[in-house]
């Protein structure tokens, strides 16, 4: 999916469907938290094969040559950017978490 992502013989609309599932495969904040039992894990289980699903039938008819480069690559990508966005996000909850708390407690 990354790979089909940023390929230029890709159309825009396929590029964004597999960009938002490699992005919510690869993040760690899911929809429905792992520590709720069973639906925790369910969310990664259905959501991601879902999005495979609608995704490559966007994709023209190279998508043999997408899975081969990732076989090639076997590394998952790496960007400092989004993981310093994750953090990022990490840090606002926290931050808001303990100024919320505060507040409430100060009462």
């Amino acid at each position: 999916m990354w790979i089909a992502a940023r390929d230029p013989r890709v159309p825009w609309y396929a590029k964004l469907v597999a960009a938002a599932v490699a992005a919510y495969a690869f993040s760690p904040i899911d929809l429905i938290p792992d520590l709720v039992p069973v639906l925790g894990y369910l969310d990664d289980i259905v959501i991601v094969p879902a999005g495979i699903l609608l995704t490559v039938p966007l994709i023209p008819a190279g998508w043999r040559s997408f899975r081969a480069e990732a076989e090639r690559r076997i590394e998952q990508p790496k960007s400092s950017i989004g993981a310093a966005a994750i953090v990022f996000l990490w840090l606002a909850t926290l931050a808001l978490t303990v100024w919320i708390l505060r507040r409430y407690n100060s009462n």
